[in-house]
């Protein structure tokens, strides 16, 4: 059974209300959780690419990549969860795992499945919520992962449209 139903979120899903890159993230995060995630990539199989700016690396180790100068250009993984969804982990602090997704990739009920799928493996992995604000709207989460619930589910009301 989906956790969501494309017709209850779809408001959710629409760029222009919620802005085309809505802000994934694992809040209260650490060092261990970027590797874990890492290692779920890596486990799962997906298709990803790591870079610093234009060179393209191998994928290091969490802390290798957390560490470096306050300075250097942050560095990026993309992680195809199916040849057209992607998302993006930026690897901006230790303390949140922080994430994009593309809502114009994410229509309908098929590819809304995939991406609850992505976030209650995330979210089993950390044992902890996986939350999605709208775009440049930090800290009012819309739905996200529930550790208790175990799944995703609403965590705003729906706007009708």
């Amino acid at each position: 059974m989906a956790d969501l139903l494309w017709d209850d979120v779809k408001c959710f899903f629409d760029p222009d209300l919620m802005g085309s890159l809505p802000d994934m993230r694992v809040p209260n995060a650490s060092v261990q959780d970027w590797q874990a995630v890492l290692d779920l990539v890596a486990e799962k199989g997906w298709k990803c690419q790591y870079s610093e700016g234009e060179a393209v690396l191998p994928v290091p180790r969490a802390e290798v990549v957390l560490s470096r100068p306050a300075d250097a250009e942050c560095p990026n993984l993309w992680v195809w969860l199916t040849a057209d969804v992607l998302a993006i982990f930026r690897f901006y602090a230790d303390d949140e795992v922080d994430f994009d997704v593309d809502l114009r990739e994410l229509q309908g009920q098929e590819r809304l499945d995939v991406f609850c799928g992505f976030l209650r493996e995330i979210g089993r992995r950390l044992n902890k919520p996986v939350l999605m604000d709208p775009e440049s709207d930090h800290g009012h989460p819309v739905l996200g992962f529930d550790v208790e619930a175990d799944r995703v589910v609403l965590l705003a009301d729906p706007q009708v449209r």
